[in-house]
């Protein structure tokens, strides 16, 4: 897979310096970094809107600010810490003291890495996220499939935590759907995949025959 973090001989720092409220996002990295140890509580926490945030997430897991794109590690894993998706389907930047609104082309977070152990009802399907999340997917992960448009593709998404999923990656989602198996599901013939006793289906066997012709 491509690298995810695109090279930028600007450093990190500089992007506090680029233009736009670097007071702001100044403040809201130290505030970050602070409610960073440890899991932080995002769900609990109901700060005052503060407004939005030039920056990005890219359909890739490239983060951007002020269009530049931010390609130290450490700095997107403080950011995606604190990253909560509220009911109005918008996703923000949460510390205890304020909640700023950033840009998401897909999902926030990408699906690099998968593993399975066992067997059939027994099979648990791990992911590893480009943000260092690792989730089963189960009954508290689940696994959903959208079809890609403009192609006869699936884009598999996996719950990492609150309502934020992971994009599985191309290549990634290769394996996974060669995991897949025909099951019996309400009457009809499925082909589906199962982890941690839950199933989860991908599209109809007739689907699949169709889209295999």
């Amino acid at each position: 897979m491509s690298r995810i973090y695109a090279e930028n001989p600007r450093k990190p720092e500089e992007l506090t310096q680029a233009g736009g409220d670097a007071a702001q996002l100044s403040a809201l990295i130290a505030r970050a970094a602070r409610a960073g140890k440890g899991p932080p509580p995002v769900e609990r926490w109901n700060p005052p809107f503060c407004g939005d945030l030039d920056m990005e997430i890219r359909a890739d897991g490239t983060w951007f600010y002020l269009g530049t794109p931010i390609t130290r590690p450490a700095l997107v894993n403080l950011f995606a810490s604190v990253l909560r998706k509220d009911e109005d389907g918008r996703t923000y930047l949460v510390t205890p003291v304020e909640k700023v609104g950033i840009r998401v082309e897909d999902a926030p977070f990408i699906a690099v890495e998968m593993a399975a152990t066992g067997k059939g009802e027994d099979q648990t399907i791990t992911f590893r996220t480009n943000a260092g999340d690792v989730v089963e997917a189960g009954p508290d992960h689940p696994l959903r499939f959208v079809e890609e448009d403009g192609t006869d593709g699936t884009k598999p998404y996996v719950l990492v935590r609150g309502r934020l999923e992971a994009l599985v990656a191309r290549q990634v989602t290769y394996e996974l759907l060669a995991l897949g198996e025909e099951i019996e599901m309400e009457g009809r013939r499925m082909f589906a995949l199962r982890s941690k006793g839950a199933v989860f289906p991908v599209m109809s066997t007739d689907m699949l025959e169709a889209a295999s012709k």
